[in-house]
């Protein structure tokens, strides 16, 4: 994807989601920052290809340890490489044994442990409820929707005959442009149904003022992952910038160019977009919330941008009356003015002739997903292999249906006991959280009391929302995949724009209830936990409670400390952007921040390239405050109600909170996509990521008795929470 999107702070691993230029542009709601390059946990590229299924990864085999089973030791010994010692990388030691053996799948740039292998399961719910919608519907109508969406996108004959004539229909107005207006109404279709040409468009709560919703428009329009893969100068950049340009050129090929025209044609698309990245704003910079927010009103975007028709633009979106617009990066929107002044109309044409075809391919014809796949998974990710065709067509259903699909997976899987477990672990996260704020001696009594206030605040969101979302008025039928997805697109378009200027709904969910995720949303000041994430390894029942702290627990305090990372503390308890710190404690927290930022920009995962630890410093500080919070909670707990471990077992309760943490980490990546996402993603590698926190941690160097000098201790400890 081109530009970062959500306020929300997430916990997940990154993999290819429907912001990718190879995926249909179902819109969720857009707001100021992606929580990570091609986040979410959507495995794959949703199209229209036919496909081999490919070998699954290597199931390790479930052993026990010192007599005991895997269900009540609650971790799994044979993911252990005991030839390393934990004290040297703890990371190699709790995850050693199944990196040793675990293949990353054909149709996977990574496979983890946890999320992977959770999301596995999940997708073969999904796929179990699909099928049963497609073929008994009963009287339901939004099971009978699901079910003919996912029929219409499985019927690939169907799609192979008529995606010609789809893909014609989609370009016609594009042809038909003649000038400046033209371009404005053919912009603000794309917006509304797929594709996201020259920049993005969408409602979001103001920053000053979180309970009213207004306009925002940011920077957008490009192919490639990030504004950085037009500007870098290295060999490697400049190899997929040339292989970009023959990607751009085959598209347009197979969409009917001639190919002397798609080679001149392809030069002017990349031109456009690598204006649109210089005048873009960097991923690092755009963590600053106060980069983003510039409340200029239609007045001032008409100042920054006089060329562009933008009255014609809002009129053709539906929202001629719109006034109040956040401009996310000023100088973007001045690039654009220069970009639409400049261009003749017909490079113009051009380049969103492209846009429009990049963004529908997923949903035609075999040759177009194929194209698609080998420059975005097999080039940029160094996947090999497409996912099975039901695969994509569960993700392409989640994604335009998702809450209506996520209420009959909770049927299934999620229980009112897990809810009500998952809510009391939450509860002794916040409580640690409150404890820590109370004893913090950096931190004055005035700002420890907002922060107390904030705290107090923070609503959890635990399972699925109380009410899903109304799908009736999205027109669904077996005959066509395209139109379908289109008018689901269309759909959650018009929903997120009519939200601005009316009341803010607390209740919306950013997530559906199935996926593979947790997230932190400062201008909400909200915790959401969908069901998805909420099963082995992450969290089981009948497992030493260690183990769940660790696991589950840290990827709630990891959300908890979101609220006050360096980014999220700039957020009042009602989600307004506020500087409620006093000026020494606001000096205190930088100094402790900058200390994280210089220890992860030390770590190398991919040759030649270093972490930007600023660009990743909210993460790696929600990762060592989500740690030292579960572990004081479990800790908390343990004294509260004794609970001895089973009887043989070799780890004590400490070791396993830890080894928990770890194994629900493990993680193995291509070397393209680690590359790729050392430039985009604000997570650190998951190795970074358990190594990162713990090397920080007295408690984890006294429950494996590590010593001063040793791999895991630091000489200086980092500790902001």
């Amino acid at each position: 994807m081109s530009a970062m999107r959500n306020t929300k702070r997430s916990t997940n691993l990154p993999s290819p989601s429907s912001d990718s230029p190879s995926q249909p542009a179902v819109r969720r709601s857009a707001h100021w920052l992606r929580a990570a390059p091609l986040a979410g946990l959507c495995l794959g590229m949703v199209g229209a290809a036919a496909d081999k299924t490919p070998r699954a990864p290597t199931e390790p085999k479930v052993t026990a340890s010192a007599g005991q089973p895997l269900s009540t030791l609650g971790i799994d010994p044979t993911v252990l490489d005991r030839k390393v010692q934990p004290c040297d990388d703890f990371y190699r030691y709790a995850c050693g044994g199944w990196l040793a053996r675990t293949q990353i799948p054909a149709d996977r740039p990574s496979w983890s442990h946890g999320f992977s292998e959770i999301n596995e399961r999940n997708q073969k719910v999904l796929r179990q409820v699909l099928e049963d919608a497609s073929k008994n519907p009963g009287q339901n109508p939004t099971k009978r929707k699901l079910g003919e969406l996912y029929s219409s996108c499985m019927n690939e004959a169907r799609i192979e005959k008529t995606a010609s004539a789809d893909l014609a229909e989609l370009l016609k107005p594009i042809d038909a442009i003649q000038n400046l207006d033209d371009v404005a109404k053919q912009v603000a279709s794309a917006h509304l149904s797929i594709g996201a040409p020259l920049f993005q468009f969408s409602s979001q709560q103001d920053f000053k003022n979180a309970a009213h919703v207004i306009a925002t428009i940011d920077q957008g329009g490009l192919g490639l992952p990030d504004r950085d893969y037009y500007l870098k100068t290295d060999p490697k950049s400049e190899a997929i910038r040339r292989d970009y340009l023959t990607n751009i050129e085959t598209m347009l090929v197979l969409a009917g160019t001639p190919a002397a025209k798609a080679k001149a044609d392809a030069n002017t698309i990349y031109q456009i977009e690598k204006e649109l990245a210089t005048v873009s704003l960097g991923r690092a910079e755009r963590r600053e919330p106060k980069n983003l927010y510039h409340r200029l009103e239609l007045d001032g975007v008409l100042k920054l941008a006089p060329r562009f028709p933008w009255q014609v633009y809002l009129t053709a979106l539906g929202h001629p009356e719109l006034r109040e617009i956040n401009v996310q990066v000023p100088g973007f929107v001045s690039g654009l003015n220069k970009i639409v002044s400049e261009q003749p109309i017909e490079n113009l044409k051009v380049y969103l002739r492209f846009h429009m075809i990049s963004h529908a391919a997923p949903l035609l014809n075999k040759a177009l997903v194929d194209q698609q796949f080998k420059f975005y998974s097999q080039r940029l990710m160094g996947t090999a292999q497409i996912l099975p065709r039901w695969k994509r067509c569960v993700t392409a259903t989640d994604h335009a249906l998702g809450e209506a699909l996520s209420a009959l997976f909770v049927e299934q899987t999620f229980g009112s006991d897990g809810k009500a477990q998952t809510q009391e672990l939450v509860s002794a996260i916040e409580q640690a959280m409150e404890d820590n704020i109370k004893t913090l001696g950096w931190m004055d009594d005035a700002t420890r009391s907002q922060a107390m206030t904030k705290l107090k605040r923070i609503v959890n969101k635990i399972g699925y929302p109380d009410k899903p979302r109304d799908y009736s008025s999205v027109a669904i039928t077996p005959d066509s995949y395209v139109k379908n997805m289109i008018a689901a697109s269309v759909f959650e378009s018009k929903r997120d724009l009519n939200k601005i200027g009316k009341p803010l709904d607390r209740s919306e969910w950013e997530m559906t209830a199935s996926t593979v995720n947790a997230y932190y949303e400062p201008l909400l000041n909200e915790i959401v936990f969908p069901a998805g994430i909420l099963q082995p390894p992450m969290f089981g029942k009948g497992v030493p409670r260690a183990v769940n702290f660790g696991a589950i627990g840290t990827v709630m305090g990891h959300e908890v400390s979101h609220g006050f990372d360096d980014e999220g503390r700039q957020f009042d308890a009602v989600g307004n952007l506020h500087d409620w710190w006093s000026p020494k404690v606001n000096t205190e927290f930088d100094r402790r921040a900058s200390c994280v930022v210089d220890q992860y920009k030390g770590y190398s995962p991919v040759e030649n390239l270093h972490l930007d630890g600023k660009l990743t410093l909210g993460e790696n500080i929600a990762d060592l405050g989500g740690v030292k919070l579960a572990y004081y909670a479990y800790q908390t707990a343990a004294k509260k109600n004794p609970m001895p471990l089973p009887k043989g077992s070799e780890f004590s309760e400490a070791q396993l909170f830890f080894l928990g943490f770890a194994q629900a980490w493990c993680d193995k990546r291509r070397p393209e996509f680690s590359r790729m996402l050392v430039t985009v993603d604000p997570h650190s590698p998951p190795e970074f990521r358990v190594n990162g926190p713990l090397s920080n941690l007295p408690e984890f160097a006294a429950a494996f008795q590590c010593k001063a000098g040793d791999k895991m201790v630091r000489p200086n400890l980092c500790a902001v929470w």
